[in-house]
């Protein structure tokens, strides 16, 4: 069964932070898919496509910009909320001009993540039920 739940993929390789990114947005009634390496997340992408995906800048193997970077070689347009310890002004050209949905900056209030992510995924959210 088909679930109704907008699909959040949360990349980051420190566990303590996808555990809790994860906790929070599905206390929020979103489904969510973690992974602690952009290369993980590549090869989630063969059987799902999330509706938003929540990534951190410094990773190793493949940062967050290089992973939406090859997200957009393959086709794919996902909206992506970018989160960074390393608040610089590189980080903050660079995500400008990704055209990212936004950059927070650890640590963040949950308020901040859950209103990126209701924006990113409002467009698509199903009709209510009619009568």
């Amino acid at each position: 069964m088909a679930t109704s739940k907008p699909l959040i993929a949360v990349v980051d390789d420190d566990p303590s932070v996808v555990k809790s990114l994860a906790r929070t947005l599905r206390s929020a009634g979103f489904e969510v898919s973690a992974f602690g390496s952009a290369l993980e997340f590549l090869g989630f992408l063969e059987t799902s496509l999330p509706r938003c995906l929540v990534l951190d800048v410094q990773m190793p193997e493949m940062n967050g910009f290089e992973l939406q970077s090859r997200l957009r070689e393959l086709g794919y347009r996902v909206p992506v909320v970018f989160i960074t310890a390393h608040d610089t002004p590189q980080t903050r050209a660079t995500a400008s001009q990704s055209g990212t949905l936004g950059l927070l900056f650890k640590p963040f209030g949950n308020t901040a993540l859950l209103d990126l992510v209701r924006r990113a995924v409002e467009p698509f959210s199903p009709p209510p039920p009619g009568p």
